[in-house]
C-alpha cells in the first residue's frame, strides 16, 4: 500500500514527541535486521510524517533495492524523490511502478507527496503512461 501521508496538516508537540519516539525504536529494530522490510516501511512513513525527506528517501531506495518488482515501493520511491525535488528519478520510478502494476491513478493525482512532480512539465510524461495502461486495459 504506497504512502497515504497528510503532508498537509501540523503535528503538535505530542505527535512529533511520539513520531521520535517511533523513529528511534524501529531504527533499532532496522539495525538488527537490515532486510525487515515491515519495519522499514514504517521507518520511511515516519521520517515522511516527520517532515524527514532525505533520510525517508534513504530508506525507500533500500526498500526499492531490496523489491526491485514491487510496484508499491517504487511507488513510495517517487514519492520521496519528489519530496526532495529530484523530479527526474520521481518519473523513472514511477514509470517502473507502472510498468510492475501500480494502478491507482486516482491516489497518483492527489497524492500531497507526488504535488511538485504533477507542477513540473516532466509531469507529463506520467500522464501519457497512465493513458497508454488505460487504453492497454480498456
Amino acid at each position: 500500500m504506497p504512502k497515504k501521508v497528510s503532508l498537509g496538516r501540523k503535528l503538535s508537540h505530542r505527535q512529533r514527541r511520539d513520531l521520535d519516539i517511533e523513529i528511534g525504536f524501529m531504527k533499532g529494530v532496522v539495525q538488527r535486521d537490515p532486510k525487515f522490510v515491515e519495519a522499514l516501511q514504517i521507518l520511511g512513513d515516519d521520517y515522511t510524517r516527520r517532515g524527514k525527506f532525505v533520510e525517508g528517501l534513504k530508506v525507500d531506495e533500500k526498500l526499492a533495492r531490496l523489491r526491485p518488482e514491487d510496484p508499491t515501493m517504487l511507488y513510495n520511491l517517487a514519492c520521496s524523490y519528489s519530496l526532495t525535488k529530484r523530479y527526474e528519478r520521481a518519473v523513472g520510478a514511477l514509470n517502473r511502478a507502472i510498468e510492475q502494476g501500480y494502478r491507482d491513478f486516482k491516489w497518483l493525482v492527489k497524492d500531497p507527496d507526488l504535488r511538485g512532480l504533477r507542477q513540473h512539465p516532466l509531469f507529463k510524461k506520467i500522464q501519457l503512461k497512465i493513458r497508454s495502461v488505460k487504453i492497454k486495459v480498456q
